[in-house]
Formats: structure tokens, C-alpha cells, sequence
């Protein structure tokens, strides 16, 4: 207990949009407390498009550009004060006040993720500011599915621990989601897909897709393999498609020609590419496990 009056983030990074207008910042706290407390008053401004929690992180889509609200104890005792673009870095300054500049300073500061930082003094009943530059980061989906057989496998746990394992300080393991399926008659068991997000700086992108589908090869117990990757911010456009796939039986002609015409990318097309794309849109979502029409 060398400082008992910090808990450092696990990690933070930053996924920017395509136009620069945006920053998805993805928190991994150690505190759940502390980080419950900070996405109450933290969503309050108005520069958080939205807020939510995912598993283990913390996520809040935010405005680039500056916030100047001012701050009051109690009620709007924390924030994010600004968010700025550089080149290929994202600068993020909190503010907060009392126990929320500590957690506005030193405990963002020292999280994985954070290349350098600039720090005000804070606890007591100061209002501290800090500043944490992250590297931007592209959003990269991996929509997998049909790795196993009916005697040995799952594919959920395969593409974890491949994702775990491109993981760097080039790549972000952000999110892993499993998504309910159709189930199919040539479903293994419970006809499931899995997505992963992974949060990559620009020059890395291309390694972790080769990665991935290098390593999906190398493990996969069935022949027929999927695997669909999308790198952008979002991929709303395939969420009808998802819907269909969720809900309905889709043809492998289906699902093939729906990536082609929106540019997805289908490393390995065998027959799980249907689940694979469809799981895409699904990221970091926790009701995508929960069957679209009740029970089949």
C-alpha cells in the first residue's frame, strides 16, 4: 500500500471516427465504484454523445472539441473537459473535484494505454485537471463462426484467446460478443457467432487481420470456417442482415454477396461466414446473445 489514496485505471484507449469528429474512449477500471460514480457525472455534459458499460469497460462516445461547463459538487462534480486530435494521438483532459480530481488525475494517468500525461495537484477539495494522451486508434470487427464440431471445440473460447493473443500495445482487445444465431439444422449445438473488437493504430491494422485469420486457420476443428472482418468506426448497414440471420434461415449466396457490396472483408469463406457477418454489428452489445424472436 505504497499510495492509498490512488486506483490506477487498468487501461484506456481511444477509437476515433473516420471524420475526426468523434472519440470512443474504452476505460477498464480496477474500482467499479469509482467508475460508476464518474459515468453518472461525467454523461451529464454535452460533449458525451452516450455512456454505457460493457463488461469490464466503461465506454463514452464524445464530441471532439472542448466543454466548458462549470462544475458543482455533488451534482456535476466531474468530466471531461476536452478532446483534441494530433496528428495520430488523442489528447483527453478531465476535470473534477474532491475525490474526482483524484480520479481526473493519477488514476487515468498511470493506466495502461496513456503514452504521457500532465497533471494538476488534487484531493481535498480542489478542482483538479489532467491530461492523458492516448494513441488513436482504429475500430477493427471480427465476426467468426463454425470452428468446432460436434465432438470437440467452441468458438467462442478459440477467438478469445486468439484475440488475447495479437493483443500489443499496437492492438486494444476491447470487447468479445457472442451473438445468437438462427439455429439451423447444421448447427453444432446452440448456433452461435462471436465478435470481437479490437482497437488497432493505423500501421498495425493489416498485421492483426493476417494474425487472426492465420491463427482462426491453424485451430479451427471444422472445414467450414467463417471469418469476416470490417475496420471502421461503425457498421449499422449490415444491421438488417444481422436481423435476418438472427431470426431466419440465410443462404451462404447470401451472406457472400451482401459482403462483397459493402466492402467487408471475408478472409475464409466457408459456410460460418453467414454468422460471422452477421455477429459484426453486434459489438459490445450484451443483448445479442438473446434469441431475436424468444424461444425457436
Amino acid at each position: 500500500m505504497d499510495d492509498v489514496y490512488t486506483v490506477p485505471y487498468r487501461a484506456i484507449h481511444a477509437v476515433v471516427s473516420e471524420e475526426g469528429d468523434r472519440v470512443e474512449l474504452v476505460e477498464f477500471p480496477q474500482c467499479s465504484g469509482g467508475a460508476f460514480w464518474a459515468l453518472h457525472h461525467y454523461s451529464q455534459r454535452s460533449n458525451v454523445i452516450s455512456s454505457k458499460v460493457y463488461g469490464d469497460s466503461v465506454r463514452y462516445l464524445l464530441e471532439v472539441g472542448e466543454c466548458d461547463e462549470p462544475l458543482e459538487g455533488s451534482y456535476r462534480a466531474a468530466g471531461i473537459e476536452r478532446v483534441e486530435l494530433k496528428e495520430h494521438e488523442v489528447e483527453i483532459t478531465y476535470v473534477g473535484l474532491g475525490g474526482g480530481g483524484i480520479g481526473a488525475t493519477v488514476c487515468r494517468a498511470l493506466a495502461d494505454g496513456v503514452r504521457r500525461y500532465q497533471l494538476s495537484p488534487s484531493g481535498g477539495s480542489r478542482l483538479a485537471r489532467g491530461t492523458i494522451v492516448l494513441p488513436a486508434r482504429r475500430r477493427v470487427l471480427i465476426g467468426v463462426d463454425d470452428t468446432d464440431t460436434k465432438e470437440k471445440g467452441a468458438t467462442w473460447t478459440l477467438v478469445h484467446n486468439i484475440a488475447k493473443h495479437v493483443c500489443s500495445k499496437e492492438v486494444a482487445y476491447l470487447s468479445h460478443t457472442i451473438v445468437q444465431l438462427f439455429p439451423v439444422p447444421e448447427k453444432t449445438q446452440n448456433c452461435t457467432a462471436t465478435v470481437v473488437e479490437l482497437g488497432c493504430t493505423e500501421d498495425a491494422i493489416q498485421h492483426a487481420i493476417s494474425s487472426f485469420e492465420r491463427l482462426l486457420m491453424r485451430h479451427s476443428l471444422s472445414e467450414e470456417v467463417g471469418m469476416a472482418v470490417w475496420v471502421g468506426f461503425g457498421c449499422d448497414f449490415l444491421r438488417k442482415y444481422s436481423e435476418r440471420a438472427r431470426s431466419h434461415r440465410v443462404s451462404w449466396d447470401e451472406a457472400l454477396q451482401t459482403a462483397h457490396e459493402h466492402g467487408v472483408l471475408a478472409p475464409i469463406e466457408g459456410r460460418g461466414l453467414i454468422g460471422a457477418l452477421a455477429a459484426l454489428p453486434c459489438f459490445a452489445d450484451e443483448k445479442a446473445c438473446i434469441p431475436l424472436i424468444g424461444k425457436f
